[in-house]
């Protein structure tokens, strides 16, 4: 892809990407009905690396979808890893330690680009297998510029908000993809952002 600006808040963003396999500073949120987010602000250091091979070495993939009566683009890109692109050797590292921690294994990795504050993904649930009642594990690796990611009850009321961005992670767990809904709202003004989604097939079907 075309060249892009360099994004880091401060200098960690550009050293050799790293991260803390014993997870220190996690922090869950419970939400109420067996729904929780752990977060961990800052989990990968050296994130400007991993952003720039994502970006560059990964073929990116535009959608339509009808809205109404027409159609419109789906505003992001998307990917999967390995299918469109190698990757970058950190996130095996990272999926395995996830696994290591939650006892589960995250063998789905996609990927989404937003370009700009105009790309987002509107209010969802991601789809666990229907065996799973809901039970399902999704951890989220933010790369780039920040954005707010927001949860609310399935069906509407109050969100909450968590950053998203520099390299922080997110796993929602327990019934999450149930009883609530998460979404990346549009912005007046953002540098990319591209979202490295862990999944496992246990509970999700593949991509």
């Amino acid at each position: 892809m075309s060249s892009h600006p360099v994004l880091q808040p401060t200098l960690l963003g550009s050293e050799g990407p790293s991260f803390d396999p014993a997870f220190a500073g996690i922090r869950r949120t419970e939400l109420g009905y067996e729904s929780w987010i752990d977060q961990v602000q800052g989990f990968l250091t050296g994130h400007q690396a991993v952003f720039d091979a994502l970006h560059d070495d990964t073929r990116w993939h535009g959608h339509q979808r009808l809205m109404y009566d027409r159609m419109v683009d789906v505003p992001r890109l998307t990917a999967s890893i390995p299918r469109d692109g190698p990757g970058h050797p950190v996130i095996r590292e990272i999926a395995d330690a996830l696994g290591e921690r939650y006892g589960a294994t995250f063998d789905l990795v996609a990927l989404a680009l937003y370009r700009d504050g105009r790309d987002s993904v509107a209010w969802h649930r991601d789809r666990a297998r229907r065996d799973r009642r809901g039970q399902a594990l999704v951890a989220t690796l933010s790369l780039g510029d920040s954005r707010r990611f927001l949860v609310r009850p399935h069906g509407g009321g109050e969100s909450r908000a968590f950053s998203a961005g520099w390299g922080d992670l997110l796993v929602m767990g327990g019934a999450c993809q149930l009883h609530w809904e998460h979404c990346i709202p549009k912005t007046q003004q953002a540098e990319p952002r591209i979202s490295v989604m862990f999944r496992s097939s246990a509970d999700f079907v593949r991509f």
